[in-house]
């Protein structure tokens, strides 16, 4: 089965900068703290830890969403969206993105996943459908507030993002189910 595009390859491209995490790394596949035991794979649903660098000057806050761009729903499936992020914040611990965002920096929302649930969701892709990309993505915004509420969907934010991202950072682990 050929795998899905990036989505971000269909946004106006914008400069990279430094991300990294003491928990996911690119091309490998997630630990067990990030994957799903909400949807029955075993996991604690454990957001992980993300610090980033070099975002460019006028960057006035940050958004972090984690998107399966693999999910077999013709849509991918958004796993978690935190926005509002200040400025002076340059990392989310481990387990920041618990469902009352108990971690997350003072002023930070974050929406409702794919699911329904607020805070992130790890993976659980189905058996055998091969391995899924965690797009997690640190997204540097020309604004200090997205005009949104913690109502509106995952898609309504990133079309809010859009036209105010200034660069974005990409960290993208994988998982499968055999």
């Amino acid at each position: 089965m050929p795998q899905p595009p990036n989505p971000y390859d269909f946004l106006p491209e914008v400069p990279s900068f430094e991300v990294r995490s003491d928990d996911v790394a690119d091309a490998q596949m997630l630990p067990m703290p990030q994957v799903s035991g909400i949807f029955g794979s075993g996991g604690e649903d454990r957001s992980p830890h993300l610090a980033w660098s070099g975002a460019p000057d006028g960057t006035q806050s940050y958004a972090v969403t984690c998107f399966d761009p693999d999910a077999p729903t013709g849509s991918g499936f958004w796993h978690w969206v935190v926005y509002d992020i200040a400025a002076s914040c340059n990392e989310l611990a481990s387990g920041a993105g618990d469902s009352e965002g108990s971690g997350l920096p003072a002023g930070t929302n974050q929406l409702r996943n794919d699911a329904g649930l607020y805070g992130y969701l790890g993976s659980a892709p189905p058996a055998g459908h091969g391995p899924h990309r965690y797009m997690f993505a640190v997204h540097a915004l020309n604004v200090e507030s997205l005009p949104i509420t913690t109502d509106v969907s995952p898609a309504i934010c990133g079309f809010n993002m859009f036209g105010t991202t200034l660069a974005r950072a990409l960290i993208t682990p994988i998982y499968e189910h055999s």
